[in-house]
């Protein structure tokens, strides 16, 4: 057999399609399937992949410090949340969908919405936080640094469910995967549609609100609007996008660095 064939039957595993990558646990490197779960990295600020047996290691407060923690799976809705266009606009939102969520080593409420370069991260108030959700029995319950409450407001309805975190980044991806012009294009939106259906679907009602302070209510916030982008995406977006679209809100995926505030993944993909 001359080199040349040798060679050649050598270079064949290079041209057929690459077996995919198998997805390990970022704890214990063990293989895992699509439906694993999720921990919270405090430390990095960054999500990690986890097997079953680390998701429930870390599913207790206070286990290795604290550091990590297990996201949970539970889904919620409040059919009866509303805001009205001033109060949303008190909040810095330029856009009609975004989520929060506590940040507990910052002590304060942040938001979140679609840009060109990942979640970009807007300030909030603790009086337009207060004024948006202080009936709202999905803040009083949101769980810091695991939960978020996503919002999606247009000139006919308006939806908030509490969702996992990585729920909150999975949207993220999947809306910059669709994106097509400056208003998202109809894929974008449809994907939206398809997003929130699915969440009408596998949401609980939230329990009754009692009135007064919303959880998470963030003490150290400066009041004022978008402050900073991810990887260098403009912190306002497109101001006076309309509230219905995914308008001026290109959307990132969830391999995009977050601002300083949310997380980074450590897969570089939208997380299931």
């Amino acid at each position: 057999m001359s080199d040349h064939t040798t060679a050649a039957r050598g270079l064949r595993r290079y041209l057929g399609p690459r077996p995919p990558a198998v997805e390990r646990c970022e704890l214990c490197a063990v293989p895992v399937d699509d439906g694993h779960r999720h921990l919270v990295d405090t430390e990095r600020r960054a999500l990690a992949c986890a097997c079953r047996a680390c998701a429930m290691l870390f599913d207790r407060d206070g286990a290795d410090g604290g550091r990590f923690r297990t996201i949970p799976d539970r889904y919620l809705s409040d059919p009866a949340w509303d805001a009205d266009t001033a109060a949303w606009q008190a909040l810095g939102i330029p856009v009609g969908v975004a989520f929060f969520f506590r940040n507990a080593a910052l002590d304060r409420v942040v938001a979140f919405y679609p840009s060109p370069a990942g979640a970009t991260e807007s300030e909030v108030d603790p009086q337009a936080w207060e004024g948006v959700f202080r009936d709202s029995p999905l803040a009083r319950t949101l769980l810091p640094d695991v939960e978020a409450l996503l919002v999606r407001r247009t000139d006919e309805h308006a939806a908030c469910h509490l969702i996992p975190i990585d729920a909150a980044y999975e949207l993220v991806g999947r809306l910059r995967l669709h994106w097509r012009g400056f208003d998202g294009g109809a894929d974008a939106r449809a994907e939206l549609d398809t997003f929130f259906t699915g969440l009408d679907r596998k949401a609980a009602p939230a329990p009754p609100a009692v009135r007064g302070t919303a959880a998470g209510t963030p003490t150290g916030a400066t009041a004022g609007a978008p402050t900073g982008g991810a990887a260098g995406a403009p912190a306002g977006g497109a101001a006076g996008a309309p509230a219905g679209a995914v308008a001026g809100t290109t959307p990132g995926a969830v391999a995009a660095t977050p601002a300083g505030a949310g997380y980074a993944t450590a897969d570089g993909g939208a997380r299931p």
